[in-house]
């Protein structure tokens, strides 16, 4: 266990490359080894054999059931300890295991449950707190970790989604597999984004100009693909379906009154109650990487939910190791300044920064769109038909909010806008906005 500890916690800022932050230049914050299949060690079959049945008890209202009678209580031995891999996988059947009990399946007829049990509460609190986590369904445990490929001899296919697998679902419907999949490449593509801000970090160093405006150009150019993905959300994943039948699942507990949770969960019999934001695309440490790059600063505004804090609690459900290295970057990146120091002799860098800006604007326009069609529009739906149905459904208290407990349209064109203010000639109307 000491061994593992020292791993995830024993990094230090003195010098960053992504190595130590269990990052690579190739796949980014996703892991530099696949993520293990199945946990080989006998003693915890147990679980392994109930995930693989997931969605068929959740589909017939026998998931709570299963594992209030069936599932052992396990102790977290040292031999899973030991290997941080099957520590993940761990966490990530443990995580859908907790979700998919709290909230059950509600076209069964389940409301939502405040009291874990303790077969999966017991060994979750342990292995999230190892793992720096909280302990339900996060980004990490529902991508990061959750994944294979079609062929063995690739972590992630270089060009092509569909060659990525998932390996844990709550529907087992495509649709879920899908929107899971465009994220983890959505990772992938970020290992060079990554390997390119550490490259401008050292170019800021040497005042190696020529180098950076390289950098820049492709960060830019990394930028507009990562925008361009969402437009393939719509290939295999159905907003409706989404909206109605994946979305509860990923739903938190915090501010969770409205739901049927005013206390959140408490995690065993005799556990303590907890509150915890969902699941939530505000969990990847790729996209605040990128604003941190550029420099981009949020904002508390008035009237917007959470805003720079929301972004800061954000960081909470990472990785511990990915979190500190966004601590330290943004210590150590000061690009808008070299950039500011350099206008008169450079105006072209300038103009390759505010290009970033540009197209980091776009990637947010396209994420709004995207936001707007899986939830805004189905949500719109939902209560169209409560009203007509005289019934409350779920739905209901979801219908303005994020899976992370924010009022998500209102955040993202705040981000926006932050992203347009960090610009260096977009204020003097220059460029458009």
């Amino acid at each position: 266990m000491t061994g593992i500890l020292n791993y995830i916690r024993g990094v230090r800022n003195d010098d960053i490359t992504l190595e130590k932050y269990a990052i690579s230049a190739k796949y980014g914050f996703l892991s530099t080894k696949q993520p293990v299949q199945f946990i080989n060690i006998e003693y915890y079959k147990p679980w392994e054999d109930i995930i693989e049945n997931l969605p068929d008890l959740l589909k017939e209202g026998n998931l709570r059931e299963e594992i209030d009678t069936n599932l052992p209580i396990l102790e977290v031995s040292d031999e899973l300890l030991n290997n941080v891999f099957y520590l993940r996988r761990a966490y990530s059947i443990l995580t859908f295991l907790t979700n998919a009990y709290v909230w059950g399946n509600k076209f069964n007829g389940e409301t939502p449950i405040e009291i874990l049990s303790d077969n999966i509460a017991k060994p979750l609190l342990k292995i999230a707190n190892i793992l720096g986590l909280p302990p339900l369904s996060t980004y990490a445990g529902l991508i990061l970790w959750n994944f294979k490929t079609v062929s063995a001899n690739n972590l992630c296919c270089e060009t092509d989604p569909i060659q990525i697998e998932i390996l844990n679902t709550f529907t087992d419907l495509d649709d879920e597999r899908w929107f899971y999949i465009i994220s983890v490449f959505y990772e992938k593509i970020g290992g060079s984004v990554l390997e390119c801000g550490v490259e401008i970090l050292n170019a800021i160093k040497n005042e190696d100009i020529r180098l950076l405006k390289s950098r820049l150009n492709l960060i830019s150019s990394y930028t507009y693909i990562l925008g361009d993905l969402f437009t393939r959300m719509n290939e295999h994943t159905n907003p409706d379906i989404f909206y109605n039948v994946l979305r509860p699942f990923l739903t938190g507990w915090e501010n969770s009154k409205d739901l049927g949770l005013p206390n959140g969960v408490k995690y065993g019999r005799h556990g303590k109650y907890k509150k915890f934001a969902g699941g939530s695309n505000a969990q990847s440490s790729l996209i605040q990487f990128i604003d941190i790059l550029l420099n981009v600063e949020h904002k508390n505004e008035e009237g917007v939910a959470n805003g720079l804090s929301y972004i800061l609690e954000m960081r909470k459900y990472m990785p511990y190791l990915h979190r500190k290295f966004l601590e330290h970057f943004s210590a150590a990146c000061k690009l808008k300044e070299f950039v500011l120091k350099h206008a008169d002799d450079h105006p072209d860098l300038v103009k390759d920064y505010d290009d970033c800006l540009d197209n980091l604007k776009m990637f947010r326009d396209k994420h709004v769109k995207l936001v707007t069609t899986y939830i805004i529009t189905p949500s719109r739906k939902a209560k169209t038909l409560e009203t007509n149905k005289r019934k409350h459904h779920i739905n209901n208290g979801l219908a303005i909010k994020g899976t992370g407990s924010t009022s998500f349209v209102l955040f993202l064109k705040q981000c926006r806008t932050d992203t347009v203010d960090a610009g260096i000639n977009f204020k003097k109307g220059k460029r458009s906005s």
